[in-house]
């Protein structure tokens, strides 16, 4: 399988997207500049064929279009990766960027929880909330049935520990995804469903 097709319409927000785990054309359209550039360094870092478009009601901020997204991204790799049975299920990460370094560690376990651990500089990158960084990857994670922990090391340009965050955790995500070769599901339940 390794692939999914998702859509979601509400009044806040209406998102098409298509996945493949195993690569393919990435190309990003949220009406947020910054947000596109993260989730084509994403789906790139990743390995991840990504086809997204998001419209939402940018007149009254980001909030909505970025939480959204990352509740629809989850969605989507939780049907990609079905059963989970034959995945690597683990990956951890370390980026650096310039003078930022950040470090994702996640379980594709089925037991959402997010662990996020990082301040910024500035409120702002373009017309991006840096706070909403924690809102997405926290809908990404529930969605997805990951356990996700994200720690900014250490940094001062927001676009850089912004950026370093969501390519570590592209990078532990393309490890934890990547065919572990016996088929079967990493775990001693015999099962990685919830």
């Amino acid at each position: 399988m390794r692939h999914s097709m998702q859509s979601r319409k509400t009044r806040e927000t209406d998102i098409s997207l298509t996945l493949c785990l195993d690569g393919g054309e990435v190309e990003v359209s949220t009406g947020i500049g910054f947000f596109d550039h993260m989730l084509t360094a994403f789906a790139t870092h990743g390995g991840f064929g990504l086809s997204l478009k998001t419209t939402g009601d940018l007149f009254v901020d980001c909030h909505h279009t970025i939480e959204d997204t990352g509740i629809v991204l989850g969605k989507a790799f939780s049907e990609a990766l079905g059963d989970k049975a034959g995945i690597t299920r683990f990956g951890s990460f370390f980026v650096p960027m310039d003078e930022a370094l950040a470090f994702c560690s996640v379980d594709i376990s089925g037991r959402p929880y997010t662990v996020f651990q990082a301040e910024f500089a500035e409120e702002r990158i373009g017309e991006y909330d840096t706070c909403m960084t924690e809102e997405f990857f926290r809908a990404f994670a529930g969605n997805a049935g990951l356990t996700l922990h994200i720690r900014l090391e250490y940094g001062k340009n927001s676009h850089h520990c912004v950026e370093a965050i969501y390519k570590a955790v592209a990078h532990a995500m393309r490890l934890a995804v990547a065919p572990s070769g016996n088929g079967e599901a990493l775990s001693t339940k015999g099962t990685l469903s919830c």
